[in-house]
């Protein structure tokens, strides 16, 4: 089984739905620009967001065990999946990468 490396891409903020609908929270998301987490198969990296885990999950599990190519080359490196979480307020878009023995160095 190989590692998956997901890296926060890019963060999105809608304010405009966050004061219409959102009860107020005090941290509704941690992570940055540019952090990066190494997932070894099922197991959630520490310190990654619950409902973003529950999304990038079945993704990382399939590319840790081999699969490529999702959706019929969506994607430059079939190795590879740019994902969001579900978080309709404040999406946070990850790349999701399988690890070779020669990255881990």
């Amino acid at each position: 089984m190989k590692q998956c490396k997901i890296t926060v891409m890019r963060m999105a903020r809608y304010d405009d739905l966050i004061a219409q609908y959102e009860n107020p929270l005090e941290h509704p998301c941690d992570m940055q620009v540019g952090q990066v987490f190494i997932a070894n198969g099922w197991n959630k990296p520490e310190g990654f967001c619950q409902s973003a885990w529950d999304t990038l999950s079945p993704f990382v599990l399939a590319l840790s065990h081999g699969a490529e190519n999702f959706y019929d080359g969506w994607m430059k490196n079939p190795r590879s999946a740019m994902l969001s979480c579900n978080d309709g307020f404040r999406p946070v878009s990850f790349l999701v990468e399988v690890l070779d023995e020669s990255t881990l160095s």
